[in-house]
């Protein structure tokens, strides 16, 4: 179930997964000579589309000493055929260059292209008579870890500088950037189009590196299909593609065919959080949504939605919420089929509710959001008690508490500290923020492409929370009917929610980037829902995708 979900999202190979792509596909009989010519071709492709006309064009190239660099002397020879004047600039000494990349410069140096050594570029720069129409960038490519060399840091800053007039096309990633991380190291080539060959890196779908990439092309370069089957990603791409995996709804189904989902939330003063989450838990397509909380509170979270079924709970004297699992609460965790836990509950008294519901047998899978996330950090030893079936959906600075840390050492490295969250319990982890990323032990991790203003308002968690649970209850639901292992579930409930908020939120910003409220988000899902029919034409403008991945 969780790989044929996986099959339906586009691959993110790292650096080493994209070279053992390559390596594959040479073994097979692609010899590297080819794979440089289609990578070169699809190149050329994209500049002829958004420069053109590249008849009569100066266009300078910069090669490096990789597989980069032979990407970009292999380009040259067709930018020539195209009726343009290329001139590469090369980082080492022409003789150094061996295999398919020496054979590429023997070739265009036999057409007469000139070469220039880097070290020369500030003398022809001078001169405006020289400056060029269009630069190409082929210094570094997915490989390189930083820091940059001094020459390489010089070389990117003169590229900038003159770039800032002129298209810049970056091949595969531009130089100085993380494949992974998507961060500058420290500086990298502002690209105003970049064109990423066989798949799309990590590092270049992070919302933060939309300012050095420009806009992304993603194109084939001829690696076969049954290569990227034997060696699958250790990254895959959310977005609209996942919808193909949203449950149909059955012809004879009835409410509780689609999941019951309890809310537990809402101390008195912040009904508002569990409204949001009941809410979007039935925008989210939950055919019941109970809300359980102290009796002072019920009125806010029911506000003016009568769908909500409420439950009050007993407490005792001096508490605010029970010690323990209450007679009422006993009796419909019996029924649900998802939990949220933590939306505006406080943390007074609720700690012995929450260790008393993890070590409840046959308890519902539970999406942990805010307070409970905040409770489980201040109690530890209560993590373990997470299963496969669980969800935590921390934004930075609640994930720092788990970790330890502070929240801008987790925003340094977040695809690091995904993984570190992740080994702490069999549960699903949410890392939520500007390309949220959605992870397990033992799975590829996922990456959400989206960066979207107005969802950084208060609520906007909420809404996700119930929106997962709605989706891990009805497919819960679906495993039971099916006899499903319940073990397959949670991860795709989670990516689902995930790009079902995203996509509601672009929706949202068409017509207003900022200030709109996140009941209007709750709102919004039920019209992302129904546009599944065509999930690859969705927001095909943002991200285009190639039918080959």
């Amino acid at each position: 179930m969780v790989q044929d979900f996986l099959q339906l999202l586009p691959p993110l190979p790292l650096p080493a997964e994209m070279h053992a792509w390559d390596e594959a596909a040479i073994r097979l009989g692609l010899p590297e000579v080819l794979l440089m010519e289609n990578a070169a071709r699809e190149a050329l492709a994209v500049m002829q589309t958004e420069f053109a006309p590249l008849k009569g064009k100066k266009v300078w190239l910069f090669m490096g000493s990789g597989n980069n660099g032979g990407d970009a002397v292999c380009l040259a020879r067709h930018l020539l055929d195209a009726g343009t004047k290329p001139l590469i600039f090369h980082s080492k000494p022409l003789r150094c260059y061996q295999g398919a990349c020496g054979k590429h410069v023997r070739l265009a140096r036999t057409l007469g292209i000139p070469f220039v050594p880097l070290a020369r570029w500030d003398t022809l720069t001078a001169k405006s008579a020289h400056r060029p129409d269009i630069l190409v960038d082929g210094l570094l490519g997915t490989g390189f870890t930083g820091p940059l060399r001094p020459d390489l840091h010089n070389a990117i800053n003169h590229i900038n500088a003159l770039g800032q007039n002129i298209p810049v096309l970056a091949l595969d990633i531009p130089s100085g950037l993380d494949g992974l991380t998507g961060k500058p190291m420290p500086l990298a080539v502002q690209a105003s189009h970049t064109v990423s060959f066989a798949a799309a890196k990590p590092g270049l779908l992070h919302p933060a590196a939309r300012c050095w990439t420009g806009q992304l092309h993603v194109r084939d370069i001829g690696i076969p299909a049954v290569i990227r089957a034997t060696k699958p990603c250790s990254v895959r791409l959310l977005d609209a593609h996942c919808l193909q995996a949203l449950p149909p709804c059955p012809p004879d189904g009835h409410k509780y065919a689609y999941g019951h989902v309890l809310v537990l939330g809402g101390a008195y003063g912040m009904g508002g959080a569990a409204h949001l989450a009941t809410l979007a838990a039935l925008r989210s397509g939950a055919g019941l949504v109970t809300a359980a909380a102290p009796a002072t509170a019920l009125a806010d979270i029911k506000g003016q939605c009568p769908e909500i079924i409420t439950l009050p709970l007993p407490v005792s004297e001096g508490l605010y919420w029970p010690d323990n699992i209450p007679t009422p609460l006993e009796s419909i965790l019996e029924r649900v089929t998802a939990l949220v836990l933590g939306p505006g509950m406080g943390s007074t008294g609720a700690e012995a509710l929450l260790a008393a519901l993890l070590a409840r047998k046959q308890r519902p899978p539970m999406v942990l959001d805010a307070d409970g996330l905040r409770m489980l950090a201040k109690h530890p030893h209560l993590i373990p008690l997470l299963t496969a079936q669980d969800v935590l959906t921390p934004h930075p600075g609640e994930a720092a508490a788990l970790l330890g840390c502070d929240s801008a050492a987790v925003q340094e490295d977040r695809p690091g500290a995904l993984q570190s969250l992740c080994r702490l319990s069999k549960a699903v982890v949410v890392l939520k923020g500007a390309g949220t990323l959605v992870g397990q032990a033992g799975q590829p991790w996922l990456l959400c492409p989206y960066d979207l203003p107005g969802l950084a308002v208060a609520g906007s968690g909420d809404v996700l929370a119930g929106c997962i649970g709605a989706l891990l209850g009805r497919l819960e639901r679906k495993a039971h009917a099916s006899s499903t292992q319940k073990t397959q579930t949670a991860l795709i409930a989670a990516a689902l929610g995930v790009s079902l908020h995203a996509l509601a939120g672009l929706e949202l910003a068409k017509k207003y980037p900022r200030g709109h409220l996140a009941s209007e988000l709750a709102d919004q899902l039920p019209q992302v829902w129904a546009s599944q029919a065509s999930p690859l034409t969705i927001y095909q403008e943002i991200l285009p995708w190639p039918p080959c991945c």
